[in-house]
């Protein structure tokens, strides 16, 4: 499969990204956003499956990770959902995509539900995978799963929170536990969420500033955000997913379900948070499926 490489300027820094596919082949291409904030696409990577259809499916690396411009000195006030949002129109228009489907995953998802509410002219058609609506609902519901794991994981959690020591091995042990349950449940992780991983241990300044420690310790920018009183703006056709084991509860995801007029939702029932690599030919299926669905509805428009 053909793919390209390049970086977007953007401002005074650089977005990475990589083409799978034609962008000429005529079908409408797709944009893939990572989650975090502050992970990097290789964990998403199998969505270039899609691209076996014809489909041009660009990923990138959000600024601040991966392969595009590090901001290590950048401190909370600079890391804004406005500023995703201008560098997601910045590599659309270097790109000259007069049209495009876009998938967010995660915080990918809360991003693209952001930008679906202003209503961009190429948009055509989105997929949130595995996102919530509310930060604040996400917060109930992941400390509802949290209470689920054994005695002796909670009380290592609450014992370093309370000091004040998440960078503590031991927390970092712990939250495995959690993860293990509603980020991913292969094991041993595939390769790519492996890379992700590493980037992030590597490099977590945007993911604590914005979301915090982990999944379900919340202390960064985004602890309130929510769209619960705009989905109702997005007016393009919405595919859902989810994994039955989820992070993203029922609860998170249900505004969207509610909220938009064009909306329809698949729960992958073996999946946790990624049913891309959990499931991978269901969920390649069910999103193909969707979009090729969009793509028939654009040709009889």
């Amino acid at each position: 499969m053909q793919t390209t490489e390049g970086k977007a300027p953007f401002r005074d820094y650089e977005t990475w990204y990589r083409v799978t596919g034609d962008l000429t082949s005529g079908l409408t291409p797709l944009i893939v956003a990572h989650g975090g904030p502050g992970c990097t696409h290789d964990y998403v990577d199998s969505f270039a499956a899609l691209a076996g259809a014809g489909r041009a499916v660009i990923h990138y690396d959000q600024i601040g990770n991966g392969r595009s411009t590090r901001l290590p000195e950048k401190g909370a006030a600079f890391w804004t959902v406005g500023l995703f949002m201008d560098e997601l129109h910045n590599l659309i228009a270097h790109l000259g995509l007069a049209r495009y489907y876009l998938l967010g995953q995660s915080w990918g998802g809360m991003l693209g539900a952001e930008f679906a509410i202003t209503r961009p002219a190429g948009l055509k058609a989105l997929v949130l995978a595995d996102s919530p609506a509310s930060m604040p609902v996400w917060i109930e519901e992941t400390g509802r799963l949290r209470d689920a794991l054994p005695e002796e994981v909670k009380e290592v959690l609450s014992r370093h929170e309370a000091a004040g020591t998440t960078d503590h091995p031991d927390y970092a042990k712990a939250t495995k536990a959690f993860n293990a349950r509603h980020v991913c449940r292969l094991d041993p992780l595939p390769d790519a969420v492996k890379r992700t991983n590493a980037a992030m241990e590597a490099d977590s300044h945007v993911y604590n500033l914005m979301i915090g420690p982990n999944e379900f310790h919340i202390t960064g920018t985004l602890a309130d955000w929510s769209v619960v009183d705009r989905v109702h703006l997005i007016e393009v056709p919405t595919l859902l997913i989810s994994g039955a084991h989820d992070e993203a509860t029922p609860a998170t995801v249900q505004p969207f379900a509610d909220g938009i007029p064009d909306v329809r939702w698949h729960v992958f029932p073996n999946s946790s948070h990624m049913p891309h690599v959990e499931e991978f030919d269901d969920c390649m299926k069910v999103v193909g499926e969707f979009l090729a669905r969009c793509d028939a509805g654009q040709n009889t428009a």
